[in-house]
């Protein structure tokens, strides 16, 4: 089973590779992937795996988005190992924790699921010396709905129902509601266990801008980091959530679809209004980001996604994880190691990892701009 998981996740990763376009060549956003050292610095280019290590040493700290922490876990392992004498240690916490840490100037990067607020980009110019903070977009994917119902392995919900269940308006898994969109299907007489992120967390941000767009009438809080709704319960960071829903017969929650792969948790198919119920994929996350505009100004990236699209085949419920960085007035001594990671983690090698690890990578025309962006900062 393993074995066939393995072969259909690559399946629609290389679909997802497909949609979002060829990815551009170069290697880790440089034109000069000749030179010849194993590993070194100086401009040189790693031999053992075409990183780009620049002038890149010592110690980088970042933090944030807990959505991103696997891909993350790839790209610090093997970017390490092309750059020796480089150090780069991401904390997977929240979204909100990543910012904080950011704009006190603690982290040369953060993570987060959402692109600045304003309030936000005005608190970064105290750290960003003659600059502000800027949203890169680097990691695609779905949020996948996941569930953990013994007997029951497949199950289609819409917005109007899951905003009930998350608002605790539905209480249990024979609903109405729910049997009226699962024909057929055995469901118990069971409390439905929501489950919740407890601290600030963009995928939060995502669901609740998801829920807002596709089911208006029963989805009323604002789209914020913090969880609005009373009731259900709660954990911090995605993979808390996935493991209490690994738990709890009855549990349903949020994350990154590749908690879900990591746990073998049941996913919910998404019925958007088009023909067929749409799956939680990367493939199908990435019809729904390449359809994305960017909104930012100036060096920000910062992208509008459709959350209520119902384009055939597009999975609705989205996330990007933003590296939100310094467009200017970044720390001298970390800022050779955050543009040669960055434009590791944003060039061909670093995005192809994401397939393999359940990601969307970022569509062909905005991956462009961020590594050109990379290169621009100062």
């Amino acid at each position: 089973m393993k074995l066939q998981r393995k072969n259909r996740l690559r399946a629609t990763a290389l679909g997802a590779l497909a949609v979002s376009g060829a990815l551009v060549l170069t290697a880790c956003g440089s034109d000069d992937n000749s030179g010849g050292s194993t590993g070194g610095n100086g401009g040189k280019t790693s031999a053992a795996s075409n990183i780009k290590c620049d002038d890149a040493k010592g110690q980088l700290l970042a933090s944030g988005s807990s959505a991103q922490k696997n891909a993350m876990d790839l790209w610090v392992k093997n970017y390490m190992a092309g750059c020796s004498g480089v150090e780069v240690n991401y904390k997977s916490s929240s979204s909100g924790d990543g910012i904080i840490a950011f704009n006190d100037g603690t982290v040369g990067f953060a993570g987060s699921d959402s692109a600045l607020k304003p309030e936000e980009v005005a608190n970064s110019k105290k750290i960003c010396k003659g600059g502000q903070g800027i949203n890169l977009p680097m990691v695609g994917g779905p949020i996948a709905i996941g569930f953990h119902l013994e007997g029951v392995d497949s199950l289609t919900l819409d917005a109007p129902t899951l905003a009930k269940i998350f608002d605790g308006k539905i209480k249990k898994w024979n609903d109405p509601a729910i049997a009226k969109l699962n024909s057929g299907a055995k469901l118990p007489d069971k409390a439905i266990q929501a489950f919740h992120r407890s601290d600030d967390s963009g995928t939060t941000q995502n669901l609740g801008k998801y829920l807002g767009a596709a089911a208006p009438s029963d989805w009323k809080y604002e789209a914020e980091k913090k969880w609005p709704a009373p009731g259900g319960q709660s954990a911090s960071t995605s993979s808390d959530v996935a493991a209490q829903v690994k738990q709890v017969d009855g549990a349903i929650g949020y994350f990154e679809l590749s908690y879900a792969t990591s746990q073998s948790l049941s996913t919910v198919d998404i019925d958007t209004g088009g023909a067929a119920p749409v799956k939680a994929t990367p493939e199908n996350a990435s019809k729904a980001i390449a359809a994305a505009k960017i909104k930012g100004t100036g060096k920000d990236l910062a992208l509008d996604l459709d959350y209520g699209t119902k384009a055939e085949g597009a999975y609705p419920i989205v996330l990007v994880t933003y590296e939100v960085v310094c467009d200017k007035g970044n720390k001298a001594e970390t800022l050779p190691t955050v543009k040669s990671f960055l434009n590791y983690t944003a060039g061909d090698e670093g995005q192809k990892l994401l397939i393999d690890a359940g990601y969307a990578p970022i569509p062909t025309e905005i991956n462009a701009k961020v590594r050109e962006t990379i290169g621009s900062l100062s």
